[in-house]
C-alpha cells in the first residue's frame, strides 16, 4: 500500500462531520426514530442500538497477574449479543476478575459471570445473571470495510457516547504484553470511552471491539489520534467453544512472561513477570532480543508471528539475546 502522508491527512483530519452525520441519519436504524414511516421489524432503532452496549465493571485480587498494571477495579463497557444476557468486551477489563457486574443504562448493577478471556482475539465473554431487557445487536463483518469508510463508536456512557468515525487504516497489531492482532481497525477521531466501545456500521450491526487508544492511527512519522478496534469476525469461529468450554479450539499459544518496547528492529526487554518462563529461564529487563530460534526479527510484529509459529504453550521458544549492563553490551 503507498502510503500518501498529505492526501490521505486531508482526507481524515478536515472537518468531516456534518456530511458524515448525514451519512448516519440516512440510515434505517437511525430513520426508525417515531418522525418517518415504521421501518421493517427486524431493523433496530437508534435507541437499540444505544441500549445495547452496557457498562462492564470488574474486581480483581491485588496478587493477580494483571493487577499492577491494569489494576484492580476495572470498568469499560460491553455489547449484549444474545437475548440470554450474553455480553462481549475486551479480555483487559474482566481478566482475572473475580467479581463481574453488568451496568444498565440508569446506572443499576446486574451480577454477571465471566465466562472466557480469550487471548488471541482478546474478546472476552460475561453472562448477566439478570435480565438485561435490551435488543441484542446483531453480529456483522468487518471484511468490506475500506479506508475512508464511515461507522461510529459506542460507549455505555461518557461525555460522547455515540461518536462518529472513519476507518484511518487496518493492518496488523502487535502489543508489548504478547498480543497480535493481523487485522487491526484503526479509527479516528479517539472516542475518550474506548474499553469494549462498540463499533457500528450502517446497518445497526457491530464490527469490532474497542481496544485501545493510540497516536498512530496513520503509519507515519506524524502522530495521529485515534483507536483500535477487534473486528468482530475474529470472534465467530470460536464462540461456540468459548461458551461451551471457556477457550478458544486448539492448542493455547505460547506465553513467554516479558513486555517488549521496539528500539531499532530490536526487541527490548522492560518487563520479566516474576515466576513467568522468562524469569525462570534467566531473561531480565535490560536484555534485547535480536531473534528468533536463529532469525532475526524486524519490528514487533514480525518478533510476536515468530513466537507464536515456533511452538504452543508448554514448548520452549529458542529466542537470541544480548544482556546489557552498565558498561554497554555484555
Amino acid at each position: 500500500m503507498v502510503y500518501r502522508p498529505i492526501l490521505r491527512r486531508v482526507l481524515f483530519l478536515t472537518p468531516f462531520l456534518a456530511p458524515f452525520l448525514a451519512l448516519f441519519l440516512a440510515a434505517p436504524w437511525f430513520i426508525n426514530l417515531g418522525t418517518a414511516a415504521p421501518a421493517a421489524a427486524d431493523t433496530p432503532s437508534f435507541q437499540d442500538v444505544v441500549s445495547a452496549v452496557v457498562g462492564v465493571r470488574s474486581t480483581v485480587p491485588d496478587q493477580a497477574r494483571t493487577a499492577e498494571t491494569l489494576g484492580t477495579e476495572r470498568e469499560g463497557s460491553g455489547i449484549v449479543i444474545d437475548d440470554r444476557g450474553l455480553v462481549l468486551t475486551i479480555g483487559y477489563v474482566i481478566m482475572e476478575a473475580e467479581a463481574v457486574e453488568i451496568l444498565r443504562a440508569d446506572g443499576t448493577a446486574v451480577p454477571a459471570a465471566r465466562l472466557a478471556y480469550d487471548h488471541a482475539t482478546g474478546f472476552g465473554l460475561v453472562r448477566a445473571r439478570e435480565p438485561l431487557d435490551v435488543r441484542p445487536m446483531p453480529l456483522g463483518t468487518a471484511a468490506a470495510l475500506e479506508e475512508g469508510d464511515t461507522a461510529i463508536a459506542v460507549s455505555h456512557a461518557g461525555p460522547r457516547t455515540v461518536t462518529p468515525v472513519r476507518l484511518a487504516s487496518r493492518r496488523p497489531f502487535a502489543g508489548y504484553w504478547e498480543y497480535l492482532l493481523e487485522d487491526a481497525l484503526f479509527t479516528v477521531p479517539p472516542h475518550p470511552l474506548f474499553g469494549g466501545a462498540a463499533l457500528v456500521n450502517r446497518a445497526g450491526e457491530l464490527i469490532g471491539v474497542g481496544s485501545l487508544q493510540v497516536n498512530d492511527a496513520l503509519p507515519g512519522d506524524e502522530p495521529v489520534a485515534g483507536n483500535m478496534f477487534v473486528p468482530v469476525d475474529g470472534l465467530k469461529p470460536i464462540l461456540a467453544d468459548l461458551l461451551a468450554r471457556h477457550r478458544a479450539p486448539g492448542p493455547a499459544l505460547p506465553w513467554l512472561g516479558i513486555g517488549t518496547q521496539e528500539t531499532h528492529g530490536r526487541m527490548l526487554v522492560v518487563r520479566v513477570t516474576p515466576g513467568g518462563p522468562a524469569d525462570r529461564a534467566g531473561l531480565a529487563p535490560g536484555n534485547v532480543i535480536l531473534g528468533v530460534g536463529g532469525r532475526r526479527v524486524s519490528d514487533l510484529v514480525d518478533f510476536q508471528r515468530r513466537v507464536f509459529a515456533a511452538g504452543h504453550a508448554g514448548d520452549d521458544i529458542p529466542l537470541d539475546l544480548v544482556a546489557i549492563n552498565d558498561d554497554g553490551w555484555s
